[in-house]
């Protein structure tokens, strides 16, 4: 499955009721710089958000992330991820 995420600045916005895997792809785009900056801050948040939705393999992407960022990284993502939360 595949998702094309036509506005890119707006992938910040992902709808509330998106599933683990909408989340899960936003993760591997960041994680990949595939269509957008490698950022590994907001791989490891999207990957969070779809783990929260039951996304196992986020779980998994999300430590292999986490393994290759700093701990003040960590909690930046895990901040916006909360943000995120808080705010959709």
């Amino acid at each position: 499955m595949r998702y094309e995420i036509a506005d890119i600045e707006g992938a910040s916005l992902a709808p509330v009721n998106a599933t683990g895997e909408v989340f899960f792809e936003l993760g591997l785009m960041y994680a990949s710089g595939r269509s957008v900056p490698t950022d590994l801050v907001s791989a490891h948040k999207w990957f969070n958000l779809a783990a929260m939705r039951g996304n196992c393999e986020a779980t998994r992407l999300r430590r292999e992330v986490a393994a290759e960022m700093s701990a003040a990284e960590i909690a930046a993502a895990q901040r916006a991820a909360r943000a995120w939360l808080t705010t959709h």
